[in-house]
């Protein structure tokens, strides 16, 4: 047993020191600043010739890597390249500047989800921690705000260049990935990006910290998150889509997994509800109602949920 926690724990570091070179190594491309600035051919080639170096050394450093060492690098490496390339963005004059701000907000949230998961419960660890393949939905969502940015910034390039309204955005955007991965902290092993409905050994209530400010910290920093980034990017379309939308998504996800907690923790969930607000706007969580008296045998379908 005793082997076998101090090989989990090896390869746990393993794979958080493999993407965090990766993800430098894809972030490495603010290095080649002077060449990509060059106009036509030149900054094109140069580009062209990062990634292809950066494919190369993932190939030779962890090609022949055990434990799906070079998927997790190449993930690493894709979130670092979106991250350099905002950067780069960020820091130059021009209308796309609050893109950059996005770009390296989104890859920064998904990078810092599989590093946090590495460090802090490495038994639930798997490429999925990156999120990446979150759903379709979350997919179509992020297009559909890109799509927006584009043509609303060549139809009215001004509504792109409002620095307050974005620098709002951007600091709802920190301040709700902070509150997020301060719950994963807080929570340690007992947070996982599926919501369990089988209770573990391991299971213990979190009520210190940020959970004790709200039920569910790490939905209200995800909606905060979500609702930044399209503020952000003034994309007003998207913001009234992503509101509703995240929270719906999230009034029936705390409902789903506060039905877990009260059958895992019983009357102990039960004072901490009453104690603490969900955190969410107008959503309450679970109501036991009728329920109350059939809920601890009620048989859970094996259903995954993404937290």
């Amino acid at each position: 047993m005793a082997g076998e926690q101090l090989r989990a724990g090896r390869l746990r570091w393993a794979e958080a020191r493999t993407s965090l070179a990766a993800f430098l190594l894809g972030g490495s491309v603010v290095a080649a600043v002077p060449l990509l600035l060059r106009a036509g051919f030149q900054g094109r080639a140069a580009l062209a010739l990062h990634v292809a170096g950066a494919n190369a050394t993932l190939l030779l450093a962890w090609g022949r890597a055990p434990g799906g060492m070079y998927q997790i690098a190449i993930r690493a490496c894709f979130l670092g390249f979106a991250f350099g390339c905002g950067l780069l963005l960020s820091f130059r004059q021009s209308s796309w500047k609050h893109f950059g701000w996005y770009m390296c907000s989104l890859s920064l949230f998904h990078y810092s989800e599989y590093l946090i998961t590495a460090v802090n419960n490495p038994r639930s660890l798997s490429l999925d921690s990156f999120l990446l393949n979150h759903s379709f939905e979350y997919n179509m969502a992020a297009l559909s705000s890109w799509i927006e940015f584009t043509v609303e910034k060549f139809i009215f390039p001004e509504m792109k260049q409002v620095t307050w309204l974005s620098s709002a955005g951007l600091l709802m955007v920190v301040l709700g990935d902070c509150l997020r991965k301060a719950a994963m902290l807080t929570a340690g092993s007992n947070f996982n990006h599926i919501v369990q409905n089988e209770k573990s050994e391991s299971h213990r209530l979190v009520t210190r910290g940020v959970y004790g400010w709200c039920r569910h910290p790490s939905y209200v920093g995800w909606f905060s998150w979500s609702i930044g980034t399209q503020v952000l990017l003034c994309n007003p379309v998207c913001l009234v889509g992503y509101t509703v939308v995240s929270w719906r998504f999230f009034r029936d996800r705390v409902e789903e997994e506060e039905r877990s907690l009260i059958h895992f923790f019983g009357e102990e969930y039960l004072a901490y509800k009453e104690k603490v607000h969900s955190g969410l706007p107008f959503i309450r969580g679970f109501r036991m109602g009728a329920h109350c008296c059939t809920l601890r045998q009620e048989k859970y379908p094996d259903k995954a949920w993404y937290a």
